[in-house]
């Protein structure tokens, strides 16, 4: 009968716990959500700019106007960020609106897109509801999850019109590194092939590594790149993604279609502080890289895990030891007030061996790892 309840129990916590819902856990587990520290989540933990705290307090009588509906001075702070034009970029409400926006009029309706996984669900979830259907590109865990560029290109060969990479993905932290992206993207140029390439986790990667494709921008105008500021800033209720191509006449398209003021005007103010904090964003950098790499080669020395050279600000484990599921780690940390992600949702993953988390403070992180070494030592 204990056997039994566990299972029952186990069962009711992997259909509901595979996400960040805090309320959902408070209420399951008993642990108030102010107790939890979220691994699952990939926010930055250092919070919000200090900046834009400081200085969009004084900015709260925008509200009382329309915001610039252009974003002519948000685009040039974005440009300045990021290395591309102002007109090569356009503004949108999150990441979400515009992966929505630009697979709608890039029409897949009666087409089949292929979207390279295990990744975010929400382009699958798009796909669909513009018409279209999906075939997956798996990365194999046999290569470590990085693309086998030759592969990938013959099927990018075999008819597809649409292809959406994540870059560095979720949740496997792989990375595709600009010298590789101009070949892929050559090959989508070839057949006719538009690539979306989501670079939500890009500013994370490690010293000296660039893996964005933004340069690329200047060679390439068959794909567009789709960032927001829910993980680096840490500020995803402001609601503010961003896109980025040289095909300006669909940067026109996806424009017309877009509600007016799609940004509000505090949004609007907190985007062109943010991206002129400096000291913010190479404090980012710096604590997200010095944490990857010690907590990478710390893991590497563990015999019961596997894990996968990271590249964005959370780490892919894969669990050898025999009788422990991911969702058994789950509950182990959880109950502990460590919340890190359970990856058997996510397609070629649901063997129940697969758990992810990003880096936090270094006292958090140690506090994770004595947990881990609790279960999987």
């Amino acid at each position: 009968m204990e056997s039994k309840n566990r299972t029952d129990n186990m069962t009711e916590i992997k259909e509901q716990f595979h996400g960040s819902d805090l309320e959902k856990i408070e209420r399951f587990f008993g642990i108030p959500k102010e107790q939890i520290t979220g691994f699952g989540a990939n926010v930055n933990p250092l919070g919000v700019s200090p900046k834009m705290r400081k200085k969009l307090t004084e900015s709260i009588d925008v509200i009382t106007s329309y915001p610039d509906p252009d974003y002519r001075k948000l685009r040039e702070h974005i440009a300045a960020y990021t290395g591309c034009l102002p007109e090569q970029i356009l503004v949108g409400n999150g990441c979400t609106e515009l992966i929505s926006l630009f697979i709608q009029l890039l029409d897949p309706k009666g087409q089949t897109a292929l979207i390279v996984s295990p990744t975010y669900s929400e382009y699958e979830r798009e796909v669909r509801l513009a018409g279209g259907s999906v075939s997956y590109y798996a990365l194999k865990e046999a290569d470590d999850f990085q693309l086998d560029t030759e592969e990938f290109c013959r099927i990018l060969a075999s008819g597809p019109r649409l292809c959406i990479l994540c870059n560095p993905n979720n949740p496997t932290s792989t990375a595709v590194e600009p010298d590789t992206m101009r070949r892929v993207l050559s090959c989508c140029r070839s057949h006719g092939v538009f690539l979306i390439v989501d670079e939500t986790y890009a500013e994370f990667a490690p010293d000296g590594v660039s893996v964005s494709s933004v340069e690329l921008l200047k060679e390439y105008d068959n794909f567009v790149i789709l960032r927001g500021i829910s993980k680096f800033f840490a500020a995803p209720g402001l609601r503010l993604g961003y896109a980025m191509t040289s095909r300006l006449s669909l940067l026109a398209q996806v424009k017309e279609r877009q509600n007016p003021w799609t940004l509000n005007s505090l949004a609007d103010a907190a985007g062109s502080l943010m991206f002129s904090d400096t000291d913010y964003i190479n404090e980012t950098r710096r604590l997200i890289s010095s944490e990857r790499e010690r907590i990478y080669k710390e893991l590497l020395t563990w015999k019961q895990i596997k894990v996968y050279k990271p590249y964005a600000n959370f780490i892919l484990v894969r669990i050898l030891k025999k009788g422990v599921t991911s969702c058994d780690v789950f509950v182990h940390a959880i109950k502990k007030g460590l919340m890190l992600r359970d990856c058997s949702s996510f397609p070629g993953l649901e063997d129940e061996t697969f758990f992810r988390f990003c880096f936090m403070m270094p006292e958090k992180n140690d506090a994770l790892l004595d947990c881990l070494r609790e279960i999987l030592g």
